[in-house]
């Protein structure tokens, strides 16, 4: 069998077959890239769909036109069917099946949007445990997944941050600097022992004006 776990487009395509593929999923991506689905998915539910309409088969076109575009975890699936008013049982049922086959995989989503998140917004392993924790994935799974962040590589993408923002801080004074930047790294989610270290440090290899505090400054 082909092994598609974690791989969504190729996971569809596999469920419903070349050519029973209907006509919302024929060559078309559901949405924009964030995987939204589009405004005529919005109106499909469970007691709207019409009397003569399988639940289970509104359920599972459900579940398909969401992870068509991009992964998502098991409990964001869950509440989408449940806000579509699809029976738990059915849900529960589909959500196994989909999960059997790899179409819902929330370790294979957990490791994929921590490398994508980190690379991209630079955030560091709390921040990403804490969006995916609001993703409703499990606790231990979401420490496999940030415990793959090098940390290494969390210090690198800290100094990266700092430097794209150092330019905008040439005319403060290093205090005001220093509490701009490690806040902007605590938002991120790296700690403050960290942020300190990498600010101190970058700072130092660059002139500031000491002399004058920046009279705009709220940090």
């Amino acid at each position: 069998m082909t092994d598609w776990r974690g791989n969504v487009e190729t996971g569809v395509s596999a469920w419903l077959g070349g050519d029973e593929r209907p006509a919302s999923h024929n060559g078309v991506t559901r949405g924009s890239v964030r995987g939204d689905p589009a405004p005529e998915d919005l109106l499909v539910d469970v007691e709207t769909a019409g009397p003569d309409a399988d639940p289970e088969s509104v359920a599972r076109k459900i579940l398909l036109d969401q992870l068509t575009g991009r992964a998502r975890t098991r409990s964001e699936l869950a509440d989408k069917l449940r806000q579509r008013r699809v029976p738990e049982e059915i849900a529960i049922r589909l959500l196994d099946r989909f999960t059997e086959v790899g179409l819902v995989d929330d370790a294979a989503f957990a490791r994929q949007w921590v490398e994508s998140r980190q690379s991209s917004r630079g955030l560091a392993r709390r921040a990403l445990a804490d969006e995916l924790r609001r993703k409703g994935v499990d606790a231990e799974v979401v420490r496999e997944a940030v415990d793959e962040v090098d940390a290494g590589a969390e210090e690198a993408a800290a100094r990266t941050l700092v430097r794209k923002k150092l330019p905008s801080l040439r005319r403060v004074d290093s205090a005001t600097a220093t509490r701009r930047l490690v806040a902007m790294l605590a938002r991120k989610g790296y700690p403050p022992g960290l942020a300190f270290a990498v600010v101190r440090e970058e700072l130092g290899a660059v002139p500031h004006d000491d002399a004058h505090d920046d009279p705009h400054d709220t940090t």
